[in-house]
């Protein structure tokens, strides 16, 4: 995995993080965590800009949760329980969890938005209550804009750091990475499973 994200930035440089970054928070095929680490790595050994590396490893997070938010805004919170009742089985949602999220959003409002930014799945998810609630524009981009750029940029120190400590970690990275994705697929699919058993409960009582 981290080769791969390695190949990807050699051959398209900041153009790369930018889409792998993007493509983490649209549908997240590898997490942040092991994309801009590499990333900051390759900073600090002078191969790309360390601005550069940071401003497209945030512009492509932002954008992504920016397509959650306006696509959750536009279609409406009836609408999107009304789907994921009806399909949500296979993705594993329901239409109580989008209330959920949505309660939780107005509950907390602006520390969400910002808090989440800091954790695996909720920085992504949080966008569409968000939308769904039609939080003030300026206010979601701003916060996560912020929570955004930090997280970023605490990635990238962790890579850069790691750049004159790449022999000694090396033979457990690899591992570490292929166990972290294992994990969370692991956690989707038991999150899957238990999604559908409530949706079948639900479909029998009613």
């Amino acid at each position: 995995m981290l080769q791969f994200i390695a190949d990807v930035m050699a051959a398209t440089g900041t153009f790369g993080i930018f889409l792998l970054m993007l493509a983490e928070n649209i549908f997240p095929p590898i997490p942040s965590e092991a994309i801009m680490p590499v990333a900051g790595f390759a900073a600090a050994q002078g191969k790309m800009d360390p601005l550069a590396v940071f401003l497209a490893g945030s512009a492509g997070a932002i954008l992504g949760n920016a397509c959650w938010f306006e696509a959750a805004r536009a279609v409406g919170q009836e609408r999107i329980e009304r789907l994921a009742d009806k399909v949500g089985k296979y993705f594993g949602i329901t239409g109580e969890d989008v209330r959920d999220a949505s309660a939780v959003l107005i509950r907390w409002g602006i520390p969400a938005v910002f808090f989440c930014r800091f954790l695996p799945g909720p920085r992504t998810l949080i966008s569409v209550p968000a939308g769904i609630v039609r939080m003030n524009r300026w206010v979601f981009y701003i916060f996560t804009s912020i929570g955004t750029m930090g997280w970023t940029a605490f990635l990238m120190a962790a890579g850069w750091w790691l750049e004159g400590r790449w022999e000694q970690i090396d033979h457990w990275m690899e591992p570490l990475g292929i166990a972290v994705v294992a994990a969370v697929l692991l956690l989707y699919v038991w999150h899957l499973w238990r999604t559908r058993h409530r949706w079948r409960r639900g479909g029998a009582s009613g």
